[in-house]
């Protein structure tokens, strides 16, 4: 077998490969309009907590059943728009958190509900598994034997295992109508069941059809062509390669140099910052003192001067207490370091935080050794690391 004809026979072989890696399949669809049911369990929380630790406190104020006590029907359109009825029941139980108090007689709960719910990913991009969600409705509520019209707002998502089961989880707050009456949330987990379903391709199926057209109108090509221009070709193709080699010799030297510069540039930017001043909190609080806010209002202006910029906040504490209310206590600082920069006008897009609690002391001043307040001091922080620029 000649050159040539080996070199035509690796070009089929090729071709055939790739075309069936170009082949459609239902992962580049999506639902773009259903009708979808649910069934599973829902979770009430009456006990009027405003800490962010109450919203946790599983075991004190949330209220559930062993049993499937929710149930839905949806009507879902392509423009993003959800229409929703929901019905559950639950019971108050003995010893649970309601309304600041300890429950001492068990009560039921019943609730139907209806909403207008809105699919992120209209926003944020398709995707063929994972639906974030919110919206909001009104209801009708009896708890704690007091009935009451309800406001709700909701933010959930459905995670999907096939094109018609899928998984749905959703918090709601629901704030009575009547003042007088109180709030409460409502967390649902359960199974859902779509149907009626109008599909059409994705992002990714359109970019893909696109790719198949593509390479058959090349592959016509070739064939037109490649009769008339074998030696043209293996030339061309001998040629080409040597160019690339050149090409990636070139390329990969830039990138070396790029690389140098831009951590030069991010370790520049890192002191700048570190420069502003610390980022401390007080013993067990996340407050931001009147020299933490102005340092941040610096890391604000240097973000604004370079639109670029996007940094990763890092929260710690000392090591006094136990490690998992540490831990916490980091989150906490975290996001209150975040919130403040959000509204000093920096795009939260921009922002990402890590919560360590007192994994990353800055001396040594663990659980084993005595310390002095200013050694704590310096560990109960948040610092900051630059991620893009």
């Amino acid at each position: 077998m000649s050159r040539i004809k080996l070199l035509l026979f690796v070009l089929v072989i090729t071709n055939a490969i790739y075309a069936q890696d170009l082949q459609l399949s239902q992962k580049d669809s999506i639902v773009k309009s259903s009708w979808m049911v649910g069934l599973g369990y829902n979770f009430v929380d009456d006990s009027g907590s405003r800490s962010f630790e109450g919203l946790f406190d599983v075991e004190d104020n949330w209220n559930a059943l062993a049993y499937p006590s929710r149930v839905s029907i949806g009507r879902y359109f392509e423009s993003g728009l959800g229409i929703e009825a929901i019905g559950a029941y639950n019971k108050y139980k003995v010893g649970k958190i309601i309304d600041g108090a300890v429950n001492t007689i068990e009560t039921d709960y019943f609730s139907v509900d209806a909403r207008l719910s809105y699919d992120l990913n209209k926003i944020i991009g398709e995707t063929a598994w994972f639906d974030p969600y919110v919206g909001a409705g009104v209801g009708y509520t009896e708890a704690n034997n007091v009935d009451m019209g309800t406001y709700n707002a909701v933010i959930g998502f459905r995670t999907w295992f096939s094109d018609r089961w899928g998984l749905d989880l959703s918090s709601s707050g629901k704030f009575a109508m009547d003042k007088a009456k109180g709030n409460h949330l409502q967390h649902s987990a359960g199974v859902v069941y779509r149907f009626g379903a109008k599909k059409d391709l994705s992002k990714r199926g359109l970019e893909k059809l696109a790719l198949i057209e593509a390479f058959e109108k090349e592959n016509q090509r070739k064939a037109d062509s490649i009769a008339a221009k074998k030696a043209e070709e293996e030339a061309r193709l001998l040629a080409e390669r040597l160019a690339l080699e050149k090409e990636k010799a070139r390329l990969a030297a830039e990138e070396k140099a790029k690389r140098d510069a831009e951590e030069a540039k991010r370790k520049q930017f890192e002191e700048t910052i570190k420069g502003y001043g610390d980022i401390q909190f007080g013993f067990n609080s996340s407050y931001l003192n009147s020299k933490s806010r102005a340092a941040l209002r610096k890391v604000a202006s240097l973000m604004e001067t370079n639109p670029n910029l996007s940094i990763q906040v890092n929260a710690h504490t000392d090591s006094r207490g136990e490690s998992t209310y540490n831990q916490k206590l980091s989150q906490s600082r975290a996001k209150k370091t975040v919130a403040y920069l959000v509204r000093q006008g920096v795009s939260a897009e921009r922002i990402t935080s890590e919560a360590h609690g007192e994994q990353h002391l800055l001396n040594d001043c663990d659980d084993n050794i005595r310390c002095s307040e200013a050694q704590h001091r310096v560990n109960r922080r948040s610092d900051f690391k630059v991620i893009k620029f």
